[in-house]
């Protein structure tokens, strides 16, 4: 332990005993009540030296998908902050209001030394766990405040100077801290006034955003105590219902009105408010120029002026054909009726326009491709290039100049004039990354870059270019367990894992059957060939289901197929074992032997289904026996043909 670690322990240990600050020692008020929570109400030990506590990969995704909606909104607002402050060695954090960081911005370089303090993904900063910092503090106080080197409770954070402020739902409710934070800092507490005037403003325009995304079927009103800045950048934010009753509010709206209303804003009339009756919202829709929108808050009396946007009129449909509604036409096909898909669908619509990358997640033959393609054609950016990569198929000495292009003999072998690499193909588009478990490390780390700073190099280029893609990555390997391996940068996984979606494998969907008949193109299949089709386990996925059905329609083009028009091998293998109730036990001297089943079949008239019903065996066991026997399948309507 340090000198100054000890010298910070004792203060705190003073400051715990006395509830005061140590003699020649200031601290801020809400810095001595944190301290004194830290002990009394977290049991912490001054004496402690805990280093950050990162969550896990698991507990990770689901913090982060509890935050999804807000992730989204939010992730513009951290990009805009980051490139104000991240010249001034400041990284950007956010967390939700439990403390965990669920999205982070902040310099490649020293990573390693960011991961260690904390200021990482995963890094679980409430106050019961790291004692007070910026983030435990701010949700434990609701305040935006500045946790300053010896502010920090415990000895290991006292380098870090962090800011931060919360960011607060419609109803009031704390949802997210916004944090920006240094290793270190030489400059007195002071210094960070700006930093936390930036923090404020980002928060708030965080939460504006979300106010505005969750209250679109409310009426909702903007006011400000400056007519110039009512449409441009309002103070408050009211939503209403039809009954002109309040049902959310900005933070800033409960700050500077709620105190005047006798049971708070949430369920306050319009009348109450403005002394008029609803009746005269209309007065103050965007017809009117902003100056001659003023009304009287009733609680002040105080002069605001007011702009009222009517509420988007919903289609008159049930919730979930509402939600399916919003679902556009290339995502909505990808999915006959199966629950699981409809949710990854679901939560695709949501993101279609968002900056977050996708990481697609399945097995070979999924359809993760299908899908990238699907969220493009849905997305704002469908009149721009998609581009495809397989990263498993380029050669490792090629990789890096077919992504990133190359300057005129920036290589031996270069092309004079140069070449674009495929990322800038891409610009203004998708860039979709297939196999991104099989990149080499050395690309990781260029393509993190690319992810982070939204600017790519050239190979044998001395300047960045700017450029302006969704990434979408997708694998069918398990990611956490390369990234465990050391085969994979865990802070490319979670760059590239921004929203997460996994594509359940065909033997578990439930609407095979109507995909078998969509892709038939109107043909049918007998019972036996469509028993066949729904039990087989599709290790290929649907890859394997179309070249099967694409088969079958070129052997038979006529008519209904049947099991001879299907590939051997889908009619040759196994029968895999399914979990249903078990058939009554037979005894061993009950079981046909080989010239039993013949027979049985001839007794039945070759009919297939009827004699597997009477010998208790499935058709395809059946089937099978019939083709080690040498009998040739049955054709449509034909029975089979005893071999002499």
């Amino acid at each position: 332990m340090k000198p100054f670690q000890q010298a910070h322990i004792e203060t705190v240990l003073q400051v715990a005993e006395r509830g005061v600050n140590a003699p020649g020692v200031q601290h801020d008020r809400l810095i001595r009540e944190s301290w004194l929570r830290c002990v009394t109400e977290h049991g912490l030990e001054p004496t402690r030296m805990q280093e950050a506590i990162i969550v896990s990969q698991q507990r990770l995704r689901e913090h982060q998908e509890q935050m999804e909606a807000l992730l989204q909104i939010a992730r513009h607002g951290l990009e805009s902050l980051y490139g104000q402050m991240a010249g001034l060695g400041y990284c950007v954090l956010l967390t939700d209001a439990r403390g965990v960081t669920v999205d982070f911005l902040g310099d490649l370089q020293i990573e390693p030394g960011l991961r260690k303090a904390g200021l990482y993904l995963g890094a679980d900063w409430s106050e019961a766990v790291a004692g007070t910092c910026g983030v435990g503090t701010c949700i434990s106080t609701g305040q935006a405040l500045t946790v300053h080197l010896n502010d920090h409770f415990d000895a290991c954070h006292i380098p870090l100077t962090c800011t931060t402020a919360p960011v607060f739902d419609s109803q009031g409710q704390l949802r997210a801290v916004l944090d920006v934070s240094q290793l270190s800092s030489s400059q007195p507490k002071s210094s960070q006034h700006l930093a936390l005037q930036l923090v404020q403003r980002v928060a708030n325009d965080i939460e504006d955003a979300t106010f505005l995304q969750r209250h679109r079927r409310d009426w909702v009103l903007r006011l400000s105590g400056a007519p110039q800045f009512l449409d441009v950048q309002p103070e408050y934010l009211l939503a209403l219902d039809m009954s002109g009753r309040v049902v959310g509010h900005n933070q800033r709206a409960h700050r500077a009105l709620g105190d005047a209303c006798a049971g708070g804003l949430l369920g306050a009339s319009f009348e109450s408010l403005f002394g008029q009756p609803l009746a005269q919202i209309g007065r103050f829709v965007a017809a009117e120029p902003s100056d001659r929108r003023a009304v009287m808050f009733a609680g002040g009396p105080r002069l605001l002026f007011l702009s009222a946007t009517p509420p988007v009129q919903a289609r008159a449909l049930a919730p979930a054909q509402l939600e399916q509604a919003a679902i556009p036409a290339p995502l909505a096909q990808l999915s006959a009726g199966d629950a699981a898909l409809q949710q990854q669908i679901a939560r695709a619509a949501r993101l279609l326009n968002s900056p977050i990358n996708l990481l697609i997640t399945g097995e070979t033959g999924s359809g993760k491709e299908y899908f990238a393609k699907a969220v493009h054609e849905s997305s704002e950016r469908r009149v721009r290039p998609f581009v495809a990569v397989n990263c498993a198929a380029i050669p490792e000495a090629l990789i890096e100049s077919e992504l990133f292009g190359y300057v005129g003999g920036s290589f031996s072998g270069a092309s004079a004039k140069g070449k674009r690499g495929l990322i800038a193909e891409a610009e203004g588009g998708t860039l979709f990354l297939d196999e991104i478990g099989d990149m080499p490390l050395t690309l990781q780390t260029r393509l993190l870059r690319v992810l982070s700073e939204r600017e790519m190099l050239p190979v044998g280029a001395t300047r960045p270019v700017a450029i302006n893609v969704r990434v979408i990555a997708a694998t069918h390997a398990a990611l956490e367990q390369r990234v465990r391996e050391g085969r994979f940068r865990d802070d490319l996984y979670y760059r590239l894992n921004g929203a997460h979606i996994q594509l359940p494998p065909l033997r578990e969907r439930s609407d095979l059957l109507a995909l078998i008949e969509r892709w038939a193109a109107g043909r049918r299949f007998s019972p036996a060939a469509q028993e066949l089709l729904l039990h087989y386990p599709w290790p290929g996925n649907l890859r394997q289901l179309r070249n099967a059905l694409e088969y079958a329609i070129h052997v038979c083009p006529e008519g209904d197929m049947d099991v001879g028009d299907l590939p051997d091998w889908l009619v040759c293998a196994p029968v895999q074992p399914q979990v249903v109730e078990a058939p009554p036990q037979r005894t061993a001297a009950a079981k046909p032997s080989e010239p039993d089943w013949l027979q049985v079949l001839q007794d039945q008239g070759w009919n297939v289904s009827a004699a597997a019903r009477q010998l208790g065996l499935s058709r395809m066991t059946l089937y099978r026996r019939m083709q080690r026997a040498g009998l040739p399948l049955p054709q449509r309507g034909q029975a089979a043909v005893t071999p002499e």
